[in-house]
C-alpha cells in the first residue's frame, strides 16, 4: 500500500506541477521491491534506454524512479495497476522520452509472462504514432516468441524493414530467436547469413535456439563456425553450447568446453549461470565427481546450483548423495524450488524409499508452500507404483487438481503390468484407451497382464478387438516399462 500510494503521489505532482522530486516514499517502495527476472539481453536494452535521457533533466530522477518501479513489478496485478496510473495522469503523452516508458512495459509483461499484454502496449504505442525503436521490437518480438504468433512476428519484421532497423543487433536477434521458435529455422539461417556484419549477440541467438530447440549438434556445428570466424564466446554463449553439449551427453567435448568458460569467464560479471550449466552438463554426462568439483569450487551457489547437482545425482543414480545434497541445500538456507523437489522425488524413486517420498512430497507443500506440480505428481505415481502400492498411487491420480495425462496413467499401467493385477490394470487401462485409443501399446500391455495370469480367453478378446481396430502389435513394443 504505502508502495502504490508514494507512486500515486509522485505522479500526481509531476502531472500538476511538471517539475518534482521523488519522495522518500517512492525510493523505498523501489528499495523494497522484488528484483526482476535475469535477462542479459533485456536488462542491458533497460541501462541503455535510461542512461539516454539527460541526467540534469529537471525531472530526471522521476523518469528514472519510475522505469525501475516499472522493471521490477512483482506481478501481473501491480504491473496492470501501475500501467492504469500512468494512463490516468497522461504520462505516457507527456514524458521526456515517451517510446522508452512504452518500452518498458512492454519489458514488464514479457517478464512477467504475459506477452498478449505486451503486445498490446506495442500496438497502443503505434496507434499513439510513438515511432518504434531498437529497443522496443525486440522486447516485443520476445513476448511474441512466449505465444508462438508467427504471423504476428511477420508482420512486426516487416516494421523493422520500414524503419531500417533490421541489421540492428538486437533486433536479428530477435527476429532468429523467432524464427527458431516457431520451428523456421530455413528463415532463421537466411536472415543470419545475409548480414555479413553480424556481432556476437547474432551468433548467440543462432546458436541458443538451435539448443533449446534440440538440435544439438547444428548448434555445436555453429559455435565452431563462429569460433572459426573469430569471435570470442562470452557466457551467454557458454551457457546454450554446454546446454547443448549435455544433451548430447558428448563428453570430450565437455572437457573441451570447460576450458572455454575459464576463456569466456568476466570478472565484471557473475559467473554463476555459467558455471551452473557446466554441472547441469556433466550431470547429463554421467560424471558427476567433475559435477561435484565445478560446485565445491564456487564462491556463490545459488538454487540453480543445488538443484543441478540434485538433478544429476538422481538420474545417475546416486540415491543418497541427492538427499545429503538436499539436505546440504537446507543447511545453507537456499530456498528450494519446484525443480529441486522434481530431483529429491526422483532419487526417491530410484532408491524405492516411500516413506521419505511421502515426508518431502509433504515437505514441498506445508514448508514451502509449493504447490505440487504434475511432474511431482509423477513422481509419487511411479514410487507407490514401483513399490506394489497400487490403491494409493490411483487414489492420488485420481485425487490431483490437474487431470492425469498419458504418462502418468502409462507409468501406473506399467507397475500393474509388474505385479499382474487384473482389476487395477483393466481400471487404469480404460483411462488411456480414452485419451488415447489409437495407441496399441495399451492393449499390449493388458494382454500381457492376462496371460501372466493365465486367462487366455481375456487375451483372445484382446487380440480380437486389436484385429477389429486394425491395430498391430509392435514386436517388443510395452506401453510403460519400470526396470528393477
Amino acid at each position: 500500500m504505502t508502495s502504490s500510494y508514494g507512486l500515486r503521489l509522485e505522479l500526481s505532482k509531476l502531472h500538476l506541477h511538471k517539475s518534482i522530486a521523488v519522495s522518500h516514499s517512492l525510493n523505498h517502495s523501489l528499495v523494497t521491491t522484488s528484483a526482476a527476472i535475469h535477462d542479459p539481453q533485456l536488462n542491458s536494452q533497460s541501462e541503455s534506454e535510461i542512461n539516454r535521457t539527460p541526467s540534469d533533466h529537471p525531472k530526471y530522477a522521476v523518469y528514472k524512479a519510475i522505469a525501475n518501479k516499472l522493471e521490477k513489478c512483482p506481478s501481473i496485478r501491480q504491473l496492470n495497476q501501475l500501467h492504469a496510473l500512468l494512463i490516468r495522469t497522461h504520462f505516457l503523452v507527456e514524458s521526456y522520452h515517451v517510446s522508452f516508458y512504452y518500452n518498458s512495459i512492454i519489458r514488464s509483461y514479457t517478464r512477467t509472462n504475459a506477452p498478449r499484454q505486451a503486445v498490446q502496449v506495442y500496438l497502443s504505442m503505434s496507434r499513439a504514432g510513438v515511432p518504434p525503436d531498437s529497443f522496443t521490437l525486440p522486447i516485443t518480438l520476445k513476448a511474441i516468441c512466449q505465444f508462438y504468433s508467427i504471423q504476428t512476428g511477420l508482420q512486426l519484421h516487416t516494421v523493422m524493414i520500414h524503419h531500417g532497423l533490421e541489421g540492428d543487433e538486437y533486433c536479428e536477434s530477435g527476429l532468429i530467436s523467432m524464427y527458431c521458435k516457431v520451428g523456421d529455422f530455413g528463415s532463421a539461417y537466411k536472415l543470419f547469413d545475409g548480414n555479413s556484419k553480424r556481432k556476437l549477440g547474432s551468433w548467440n541467438a543462432i546458436i541458443g535456439s538451435l539448443s533449446q530447440s534440440r538440435r544439438a549438434k547444428a548448434a555445436v556445428l555453429m559455435f565452431v563456425r563462429m569460433k572459426r570466424s573469430g569471435f570470442r564466446p562470452d557466457d551467454v554463449t557458454m551457457v546454450s553450447i554446454m546446454t547443448a553439449c549435455g544433451n548430447l551427453g558428448d563428453l570430450n567435448l565437455g572437457l573441451q568446453l570447460h576450458k572455454c568458460v575459464f576463456q569466456a569467464r568476466n570478472s565484471m560479471k557473475d559467473d554463476v549461470l555459467m558455471l551452473n550449466s557446466l554441472i547441469d552438463m556433466y550431470g547429463k554426462c554421467g560424471r558427476m565427481d567433475l559435477a561435484h568439483g565445478v560446485f565445491s569450487g564456487m564462491d556463490l551457489k545459488n538454487v540453480s546450483s543445488w538443484t543441478s547437482m540434485i538433478v544429476g545425482y538422481a538420474s545417475n543414480g546416486y540415491v543418497r548423495d541427492a538427499v545429503e545434497c538436499f539436505r546440504g541445500m537446507r543447511e545453507a538456507c537456499v530456498m528450494p524450488n519446484h525443480v529441486t523437489f522434481v530431483g529429491v522425488l526422483s532419487a526417491c524413486v530410484h532408491g524405492g524409499m516411500v516413506e521419505e517420498g511421502k515426508h518431502y512430497f509433504q515437505m514441498m507443500k506445508c514448508v514451502y508452500g509449493i504447490e505440487p506440480r504434475i511432474q511431482h505428481f509423477g513422481c509419487m505415481v511411479d514410487l507407490l507404483g514401483r513399490m506394489g502400492l497400487l490403491e494409493e498411487a490411483i487414489i492420488m491420480v485420481e485425487g490431483m487438481p490437474m487431470k492425469a495425462n498419458v504418462v502418468i496413467w502409462g507409468c501406473l499401467m506399467g507397475a500393474c503390468e509388474r505385479y499382474s493385477d487384473v482389476k487395477m490394470g483393466e481400471r487404469v487401462a480404460a483411462h488411456l484407451i480414452e485419451l488415447e485409443p489409437w495407441n496399441e501399446g495399451v492393449y499390449v500391455v493388458l494382454s500381457n497382464i492376462y496371460a501372466n495370469r493365465n486367462m487366455w480367453t481375456e487375451v483372445g478378446n484382446i487380440r480380437e478387438v486389436m484385429k477389429q481396430g486394425r491395430l498391430a502389435k509392435i514386436p517388443g513394443y510395452s506401453l510403460a516399462t519400470i526396470p528393477d
